[in-house]
């Protein structure tokens, strides 16, 4: 009885210590758990995102458009108020450097240099008397002193007017010489900047309250043919108001609180929102802070007045009914990817991780001095060399030679472990390869939304817009600063320009030319060749087969006949007011479709990359009606789909009849719609299966086959005699376990040869006899 107890405790304690010696946290079967853990994760997110998913109400692509149509009326709308604060003080600063002027004259030069101001008054700062006025009347009730000094000091207000109209109030002070202090007051609507808003669309200004200061786009009741057009308008109407009173509360927040981290583009606060649907159409905007274009700019009057800009679109809404196929899609692609894992897993069980722990068995078998039985060797690989060294070592300590002599087992292969990993390899190539570059794939037929098209259409034209008003304001400030030339004194004229050139960043060169093209004086860089033909326009284009084209405007010097005030324009200027998300490429170019501008890189005057871009600008510069009109158009070639827009200049202005043309174009598959997102989506399945490919093989290749293929170099080492060389074990793993043996075999090998080569006790005794 007591015999059997002490068997069956020695029996635990044996398997107490074999459960001790087994490794659970390294080795191959971490790698092959997370395996079988990334291949249900990958095939649970597969059924969802290969599977049921009717399309959106309203596409993503659309929303996101309403919001960067927001963000351009955000920036044509700031950039239009802080031209017209920045013109009245520097026409303050310019009438103060010169000599004393009637009022009168003052707002008669003022008006026939800038047409942007309802209203302009001049009024005496000690009497209070208004000195001189023109266009629309100017309250006077809202000026209080805090607005005249002060950390405040002349500081743009908004003021509503008795009509209920609210005008925003530029002031700046007029002190010269011989005259009293006097205050120029300037008027201005917040009215929507004058944009091509396209067909259905409305965009409203609204102030920090959420109240609408103005719209532009609803069409009028009286022009309405039926009563159900005039109830949509009104719907549309509410929407408006509703809706803008949402975007006033989104946008008062910090624009680093509103975006996402690491999220760039829009300097201010923007997003988009739905509203209800009326009559099969759903009520679609976007919305927009005024915001510096430098979040760094504290100098923009128009971002600090608590503005935001709402573009409002009724979109028709889409099927948003699932599909029942693609459920089943999902399902199946879900369980190819569960069947392909598990075997992938199988076989690195069987190839790899069962031949291992046996092999574990085995050594520890002999490193506790069990040498009864032959080694059982696996059939082929790095594990049967280890097992065929084992068997040679048992041998070697004593133990008797199995069947067919020690050193019997498997065939030792050149790639052993490496087969069954590339075998797996190959086993999850075969779902993820079909799944990322077959499945969901587009073609040319995709179907693009008209709505998107339009909007190129008429962001295009907006830009175009944007860029022609910046030229006619490049060429306004060069008639301002001509009046105040004097031919001379060729020094005061040089500081003028210098001046000039530092306060308009637009410039990279301003000189005087006579009417023989010579050089009177300059400020900045090299000045370039201008002719005085009169058929040549104010804004032209020069410096063929140089590195970069020469954008140059002129303005003749009042009372010096033959004299012409040069400003060039620095290319990247123009390149930054074409830089707009969601556009793609935008670019500018001359009647002959040469590049002058680009938002992206390009080579001077170099022609657009294919010939339909060519043919579109063609067609934009017919004449149609009063003029030419812009184009969109949605090009199909083979399996890509692009959609392209160009706007020729059009409007007042110098700029308006030169010749130029902006043209954007950018590829449908960035769109955010659901055939392109689909394809993403099976794109990323591919990638993520790739990935799990990645980590769980290489982590095999690593921790496993590596160390095991340096075990079995040293294991056939010690069995052909190799003493010396200790072996420690890098892991605690199977193969480490199998090292740590291997290091005792080694000692007990040795110890063995020791007692071998020591002579017997009696030889030794005799010996000491004699």
């Amino acid at each position: 009885m007591t015999s059997s107890r002490a068997a069956g405790a020695a029996h635990g304690r044996r398997r107490s210590r074999r459960r001790a010696d087994m490794p659970l946290l390294g080795g191959i079967r971490p790698p092959i758990a997370v395996l079988c853990v990334l291949i249900l994760a990958l095939a649970g997110l597969t059924a969802q995102v290969l599977g049921p998913g009717g399309e959106p109400v309203v596409p993503k692509a659309v929303l996101s458009s309403q919001q960067h149509f927001a963000e351009d009326g955000a920036i044509a709308l700031r950039a239009s108020v802080d031209e017209r604060v920045t013109d009245l003080r520097r026409t303050a600063d310019a009438l103060n450097a010169g000599g004393p002027a009637e009022p009168e004259r003052v707002l008669s030069d003022l008006s026939k240099t800038y047409q942007k101001w309802t209203g302009t008054t001049v009024l005496d700062l000690k009497s209070g008397d208004v000195l001189a006025a023109r266009g629309e009347p100017i309250p006077l009730a809202w000026l209080k002193k805090d607005d005249l000094t002060g950390d405040r000091a002349l500081t743009p207000r908004m003021v509503r007017l008795e009509t209920g109209d609210v005008r925003l109030m530029t002031m700046a002070v007029l002190d010269r010489k011989g005259q009293s202090q006097q205050l120029l007051i300037a008027s201005n609507s917040l009215a929507v900047p004058a944009i091509n808003l396209g067909p259905f669309r409305t965009m409203a200004v609204v102030a920090r309250d959420g109240e609408v200061l103005a719209t532009a786009g609803f069409e009028q009741s009286e022009a309405l043919n039926s009563d159900q057009e005039r109830k949509e308008l009104s719907f549309q109407q509410k929407q408006m108001g509703v809706l803008a009173d949402r975007a006033a509360q989104l946008t008062d927040r910090h624009p680093a609180a509103a975006k996402e981290p690491g999220s760039r583009g829009y300097p201010g606060v923007s997003g988009t929102l739905l509203g209800d649907d009326y009559n099969g159409r759903v009520s679609t905007a976007g919305y927009a802070s005024l915001a510096s274009s430098d979040p760094a700019d504290k100098e923009s009057v128009a971002a600090g007045l608590g503005l935001t800009v709402v573009a409002l679109l009724p979109v028709v809404q889409q099927q948003t009914a699932a599909d029942a196929g693609r459920g089943l899609y999902g399902l199946i692609a879900a369980g190819a990817l569960v069947v392909v894992g598990m075997l992938s897993a199988l076989v690195l069980w069987a190839s790899v991780q069962r031949p291992l722990l046996r092999l574990f068995l085995e050594s520890r078998r002999l490193a506790r001095g069990d040498l009864t039985r032959p080694v059982g060797v696996p059939g082929w690989g790095e594990v049967a060399r280890i097992g065929s060294a084992l068997e040679r070592l048992r041998v070697q300590l004593g133990g008797p030679e199995g069947e067919g002599g020690a050193g019997r087992g498997g065939r030792a292969t050149r790639f052993g472990v490496r087969v069954p990993l590339a075998l797996t390899a190959v086993l999850l190539l075969l779902w993820c390869v079909p799944v990322g570059l077959l499945l969901n794939r587009t073609d040319g037929s995709v179907s693009i939304p008209a709505s998107l098209v339009n909007d190129q259409r008429d962001r295009t034209d907006l830009v175009a817009d944007r860029v022609r008003r910046a030229l006619n304001e490049a060429q306004a400030d060069l008639v301002s600063t001509s009046r105040l030339l004097d031919v001379k004194d060729t020094a005061a004229d040089t500081a003028l320009l210098q001046d000039a050139l530092r306060e308009h960043t637009r410039y990279q060169a301003l000189y005087v030319v006579d009417d023989d093209g010579r050089t009177v004086t300059r400020a900045g860089g090299d000045p370039h060749a201008w002719s005085d033909d009169k058929d040549l326009p104010l804004v032209r284009v020069s410096g063929e087969g140089g590195r970069t084209p020469v954008l140059q405007a002129g303005a003749s010097v009042p009372g010096h006949k033959g004299l012409t005030l040069v400003g060039e324009i620095r290319v990247q200027f123009l390149n930054a007011l074409l830089t707009r998300p969601g556009l793609g490429e935008v670019r500018v170019v001359d009647s002959g479709t040469r590049t002058l501008a680009s938002s992206r890189g390009f080579l001077a005057f170099e022609k657009l990359p294919n010939n339909a871009l060519t043919d579109l600008v063609r067609a934009g510069t017919v004449q149609v009606g009063s003029g030419a009109v812009e184009n969109g158009l949605l090009l199909r070639d083979g399996g890509k789909v692009t959609v392209a827009a160009a706007a020729p200049f059009s409007g007042g202005g110098v700029a308006s009849d030169i010749g130029w043309t902006v043209v954007s174009w950018q590829n449908a598959n960035g769109f955010r719609i659901t055939a392109y997102e689909r394809e993403d989506r099976s794109v990323l399945a591919g990638l993520l299966g790739l990935a799990a490919i990645i980590v769980s093989l290489g982590w095999v290749y690593l921790v496993v086959a590596r160390p095991l293929r340096a075990l079995a170099a040293d294991a056939e080492k010690l069995a052909d005699g190799d003493l010396k060389t200790v072996h420690y074990p890098r892991y605690q793993d199977e193969v480490g376990a199998v090292v740590r043996s291997l290091e005792l075999i080694r000692q007990q090998v040795q110890a063995r040869r020791q007692q071998q080569a020591r002579p017997p006790a009696d030889h030794r005794l005799g010996a000491g006899g004699k």
